[in-house]
C-alpha cells in the first residue's frame, strides 16, 4: 500500500500551456501512451481511443514473465538487436537510459537483473506501473476513451464504432498505434490491415516472431524438460541460453533469436544444439574413448544434464554407441523444425507497414498527417526488453516529430 501512496502523491512537473490543435491517437498500448505523453508535455490536446475496456492489456501481459521493460546493454550493441536500421536510429534517440529516467520520473524504481534485463523493483507490480503512468497522463490532461473500435479515416476525420453507433472525430494529426497480430485477446487483432490496404498502403504480411518451433513427435516425450547454457545455431547464427521442450516442440530465447533467420528459408529445416559449448569435440571424444560406460562418461566426466542425456537417447542405437558420432552430436545435435507456432500464440509479429510507405517522421506518404508507431511497422526484435523499448522509442519519436511540425 505504501507504494500506491507514493505514486498518488508524486508531484508531477508543470508543462507548456494547452494548445488548440487536437492530436488523436488510436491504441492505448506502450507506443500510443508514450506518444500521448510526449505531446501532452508540450501542451498539445491529446485524445487516445482504445477498443478494449482498459489500457495497455498486452503491456500488462509482459508482466507474466517478470515485467521486463528494457535492457541494460550498451546502446551500440543494443540497437543491433533490431533488423530495421530506421528503428535502430529511433531507439538510439530515446534509449534504455532514457526509459529508466522516465520511469523514475513517474515514481517507478528499477533494477538490473542477472541477465541484464531491467525490471521494476520488486515492490511494484505491473498494474502499479501502469497506474503510475496513467495517473501521470491524467495530470497532463490526456483523455482516454475506451470501447471505441476503429473503422476508417479520411483527411480530416477518424471514424469509430461506440456502442453500435458510428462517431467521427476531427484530428489535426492522427497517430496509429494498434499493434501487431499476436495475442488477439489483448487487442492486437490487426484489423487495421484491411483498412490501410484499401487505401493502397503497402503492408508486409504479419508472421510469427519470437515464436517456438513445432518439431517431430520424437521430441515431444521431453515435454517440460529444460536445457540450460546451450548454444542454438542455424547457418552461422547462434545464441547461448535456455530452451524448454514442449508438447509441440521447443521454446526459449535462443529459439526466438533464430526466428528472423529461419523465416527466410522453407520449412522443414534443421537447427543445431551444442549441448556442451565450453568443451571441444576433440576433448569430448577423448572422454568417450575411455573404458568407462558411455552413460557414466556423459553424466560424470562431460557433466551433461539429465535433459541432455534424455535427448541423446532419442538417437538410434548405432549413433549412440559410435563415440565419434556421439561426440559430434553433443556439439551439433540436429533438431528438425517443421513450422512456427500459430500467430495468435506468439509473443510478437514480424511484418507490418513498410518503411517505404513512411517518411522520415514515420508519417504515411499518402496521408502526411497520419503517423504509424510501435508494432504496426515492419520491424523485428528478440525478447529481453527490446520489443517494449522500440514501442516507447517510436512513440517518443513521433510525438516529437509532430510537435516540431505543428510549432513551425
Amino acid at each position: 500500500m505504501a507504494n500506491e501512496i507514493d505514486i498518488k502523491e508524486n508531484k508531477f512537473p508543470t508543462f507548456a500551456p494547452m494548445r488548440e490543435k487536437q492530436i488523436v491517437i488510436i491504441g492505448a498500448g506502450p507506443a500510443g501512451l508514450m506518444a500521448a505523453q510526449t505531446l501532452a508535455e508540450k501542451g498539445f490536446k491529446v485524445h487516445v481511443y482504445e477498443q478494449n475496456k482498459a489500457a495497455a492489456r498486452k503491456f500488462l501481459v509482459a508482466g507474466n514473465g517478470g515485467f521486463n521493460l528494457t535492457h541494460s546493454e550498451e546502446i551500440d550493441n543494443f540497437i543491433q538487436k533490431y533488423d530495421a536500421p530506421e528503428i535502430q536510429n529511433i531507439v538510439k534517440n530515446f534509449d534504455n537510459q532514457k526509459v529508466i529516467s522516465w520511469l523514475a520520473n513517474i515514481g517507478i524504481t528499477t533494477y538490473v537483473g542477472s541477465s541484464g534485463k531491467i525490471f521494476p523493483t520488486k515492490n511494484f507490480k505491473p498494474i502499479q506501473v501502469l497506474k503510475a503512468w496513467l495517473d501521470y497522463l491524467k495530470s497532463l490532461k490526456v483523455e482516454i476513451f475506451y470501447e471505441h473500435q476503429f473503422k476508417n479515416f479520411d483527411d480530416h476525420f477518424v471514424y469509430f464504432n461506440e456502442n453500435n453507433k458510428e462517431i467521427n472525430v476531427r484530428y489535426s494529426k492522427l497517430i496509429l498505434a494498434m499493434g501487431g497480430g499476436s495475442w488477439k485477446k489483448t487487442g492486437s487483432d490487426a484489423k487495421w490491415i484491411d483498412i490501410l490496404a484499401k487505401k493502397n498502403v503497402q503492408i508486409n504480411p504479419l508472421e510469427s516472431a519470437n515464436s517456438g518451433y513445432n518439431t517431430p513427435e520424437i521430441f515431444h516425450q521431453l515435454q517440460g524438460q529444460y536445457l540450460k547454457n546451450i548454444k542454438v545455431s542455424f547457418e552461422g547464427n547462434h545464441k547461448i541460453g535456455e530452451i524448454v521442450f514442449t508438447k509441440y516442440g521447443v521454446e526459449g530465447s535462443p529459439i526466438y533469436y533464430l526466428n528472423r533467420f529461419t523465416r527466410r528459408q522453407e520449412f522443414p529445416l534443421i537447427i543445431h544444439l551444442d549441448l556442451k559449448p565450453t568443451g571441444s569435440e576433440i576433448d569430448i571424444l577423448k572422454e568417450l574413448q575411455g573404458s568407462e560406460k558411455i552413460s557414466s562418461v556423459l553424466r560424470r566426466s562431460i557433466k551433461l544434464s539429465t535433459t541432455a542425456l534424455n535427448l541423446l537417447k532419442t538417437l538410434d542405437k548405432e549413433s549412440y554407441t559410435n563415440v565419434d558420432n556421439l561426440a559430434q552430436k553433443i556439439k551439433q545435435f540436429p533438431i528438425e523444425v517443421l513450422s512456427f507456432r500459430p500467430i495468435d500464440e506468439v509473443i510478437s509479429t514480424s511484418g507490418g507497414v513498410c518503411f517505404s510507405e513512411l517518411n522520415k517522421e514515420l508519417a504515411l506518404k499518402k496521408f502526411p498527417n497520419i503517423f504509424c508507431i510501435g508494432e504496426m511497422i515492419d520491424w523485428e526484435a528478440p525478447t529481453g526488453g527490446y520489443l517494449l523499448q522500440a514501442c516507447f522509442s517510436t512513440g517518443f519519436f513521433v510525438g516529437n516529430s509532430i510537435a516540431k511540425i505543428e510549432l513551425q
